[in-house]
């Protein structure tokens, strides 16, 4: 995944440097020599994550990463810090301040973009659902942008996967006094553990004797029940591999042992933060958006959501470039199904059609129902590539095998044609974009059905 990323420095050497590694590996970089010209980047570049150093002299990178946090148009935005500085005080420092992270000079290059990546994706997903409770508030349901900082985290719940007593005693006595610590030293049983309490926090040792940390925090991501608890690891300083590992893996945050009992409490605090700010986008969102734009016999969106949601993600792929992609996916020949057997199967067969539409997309994709037998996918940060492949997967999927509606008619066959298009330029907007979809569409029809075209 490539980003736009911001370096902060005032020695042009150390900008330069950072600049090459980042550029080699594709990713979008402009720089700022101090902290001023940092915030002013922030305002008119919108990056994805910023990379700042800590001495600076007009205005000091934490208190820069202070005024991110207060602003909110930028609180969400990750910061790194990378400086010289290693004592843990000064990491403390750092993360009181929100900063995600704090890398001392010099930095491993491959930590270094393993990092990038990890909180590049957690804002790409945070992005998507503060755009669902934007789309939310225009539709004139109440959206609730309460800061990460402002949150009450008392009574969070915290599993700690650690099988040295010594380690699980320091966890403890850091932070039981805050929150309600579990200490669970088997590695399987912990999976159990996870899975039957709304766990916060998941804190798992790498350095885990009977048990491979690394599949565990893997299993953690995998269950339905833990894919959204916040992990943090603990592993040796020298263990470079293990890290990239766990951060590719899902890991949100990392700790060296031996622990710095000032520094996990910070760094479980933001994680906390951040978990329950996730929760609650995600409750908000169900809860508002259930009853008004939800179509009620697919349970996919419906047309009134699209329309608004799509206009935002259009105009802010016109500003940052990123590209978006919508899929339309009609089925063919469907007035026949319902004079051959009824609406009632009709409408059975649309249910399943959006169940396996759900079903095939990403958890960023929004899945509509357009009207009648007419869906629609939209496809944030998708080409054209992409978007193509996506939709021959759909169309295979619904088309693939028979439909089973009711004991009297007990197999519908049926097939769907899709068009797909992609936006097209800052000066494109939602109503052009749907309607280059519909006419590839339609051009699927006229080419025999039971195929994709793109648009254009």
């Amino acid at each position: 995944m490539t980003a736009r990323v911001l370096i902060v420095d005032d020695l042009e050497l150390n900008v330069k440097v950072l600049a090459a590694k980042l550029t080699a590996e594709y990713f979008d970089v402009i720089t700022a020599m101090s902290g001023t010209a940092a915030l002013e980047a922030i305002e008119r570049e919108n990056p994805d994550i910023v990379l700042l150093d800590v001495m600076m002299p007009d205005m000091d990178g934490v208190e820069v990463c202070r005024r991110i946090r207060a602003d909110s148009k930028m609180m969400h935005l990750p910061v790194v810090m990378v400086t010289a500085l290693s004592e843990p005080a000064d990491r403390v420092r750092g993360l009181d301040a929100g900063a995600d992270d704090f890398l001392t000079k010099p930095v491993d290059d491959a930590a270094l973009l393993a990092r990038v990546r990890t909180l590049v994706r957690l804002k790409s997903m945070m992005d998507e659902l503060r755009l669902r409770e934007e789309t939310s508030s225009k539709l004139g349901l109440e959206a609730n942008d309460e800061p990460l900082r402002d949150r009450d985290l008392s009574g969070a719940l915290i599993l700690a996967v650690e099988d040295d007593p010594t380690d699980a005693a320091v966890i403890t006595d850091a932070l039981s006094s805050a929150y309600t610590v579990v200490v669970e030293a088997d590695g399987e049983r912990a999976l159990t553990v996870a899975r039957e309490r709304p766990f916060d926090l998941v804190i798992v040792s790498l350095l885990h004797a009977q048990a491979d940390g690394l599949r565990v925090c893997s299993k953690l991501r995998a269950l339905e029940e833990t894919r959204h608890h916040s992990l943090l690891a603990l592993l040796r300083e020298d263990d470079t591999e293990s890290l990239i590992k766990a951060l590719e893996i899902g890991v949100n945050d990392y700790i060296v042992k031996p622990i710095d009992e000032n520094e996990l409490f910070a760094r479980t605090r933001t994680q906390i933060r951040r978990k329950l700010y996730q929760d609650r986008l995600r409750d908000n969102y169900r809860e508002r958006i259930a009853m008004a734009v939800t179509d009620p016999l697919t349970g996919l969106h419906n047309r009134r959501y699209l329309l608004s949601h799509l206009a935002n993600l259009v105009a802010r792929a016109g500003k940052g470039g990123k590209p978006v992609a919508v899929a339309m996916i009609d089925i063919d020949h469907f007035k026949a199904v319902n004079d051959s057997w009824g609406h009632l199967v009709g409408d059975a067969v649309l249910a399943e059609c959006g169940a396996r539409i759900k079903l095939g997309i990403r958890g960023v994709d929004l899945a509509v129902r357009y009207g009648g037998e007419e869906f629609v996918v939209v496809m944030p940060d998708t080409g054209s590539d992409d978007a193509n492949l996506v939709a021959e997967r759909l169309t295979r999927s619904i088309s693939g095998s028979s439909i089973a509606v009711s004991h009297d008619v007990k197999k519908v066959e049926i097939t769907v044609s899709a068009g797909v298009a992609v936006v097209n330029g800052a000066d494109d907007n939602a109503e052009a974009l749907l309607q280059r979809a519909d006419d590839a569409l339609y051009s699927a029809k006229r080419g025999g059905r039971n195929r994709v075209v793109m648009a254009g």
